[in-house]
């Protein structure tokens, strides 16, 4: 709605304005029609490529592996060449937001090492970036040793797509889990 103006435009003000703007016609309305982008469509990973990408993770992490032996309390920290280091300093703090847990007390090794590859497979493919992994200090062993915090600490670091981790702080399990920091899905 046009509003009536105060003031009177004189003649030659309305005849050079009119000369300017040329061989214009008003607007309907002043409003903008807003319309959604079209998304990227996500792309769909058939069934068996799932299942290849599942046999060739699990088959990549080995037991041959020998990144030295940790004890109970030790932290682990790992980090790929080439992280920023303000990246793996958020990650140690906490501050990422972590989506998926993946709790592996009470399983054999062969049990762990199967849920570890489908689960990072799995939070690879929902987008997840970072997620923790529970491992256990090692206290219901038959030695009282870690040894599932050793094959973690083994497997994580053959894994391909975690860029790194390290010991979670001890709100969400100190030493006895992992924060793990995972390249972004393609």
């Amino acid at each position: 709605m046009a509003k009536k103006l105060k003031f009177k435009i004189s003649e030659e003000d309305s005849e050079l304005f009119r000369r300017e703007t040329g061989n214009v016609r008003p607007l309907r309305h002043d409003k903008i029609t807003l319309r959604r982008l079209p998304t990227k469509p996500v792309k769909s990973i058939s069934h068996q490529r799932t299942l290849e990408q599942h046999a060739l993770t699990h088959d990549m992490l080995s037991d041959d592996m020998d990144v030295g032996t940790l004890e109970t309390s030790d932290e682990m920290l790992f980090v790929r060449p080439g992280m920023q280091h303000g990246l793996l300093r958020k990650l140690r703090r906490g501050q990422f937001s972590t989506g998926c847990q993946l709790d592996l007390h009470g399983l054999t090794i062969p049990e762990a090492r199967q849920a570890l590859a489908g689960f990072l497979h799995a939070s690879q493919v929902r987008g997840a970036q970072c997620v923790v992994i529970i491992h256990g200090k090692g206290y219901g062993s038959q030695h009282k040793q870690p040894i599932l915090k050793n094959k973690v600490n083994s497997w994580l670091q053959q894994h391909t797509e975690v860029l790194a981790f390290c010991s979670a702080q001890p709100a969400d399990g100190g030493t006895g889990a992992v924060y793990v920091l995972l390249r972004r899905g393609t």
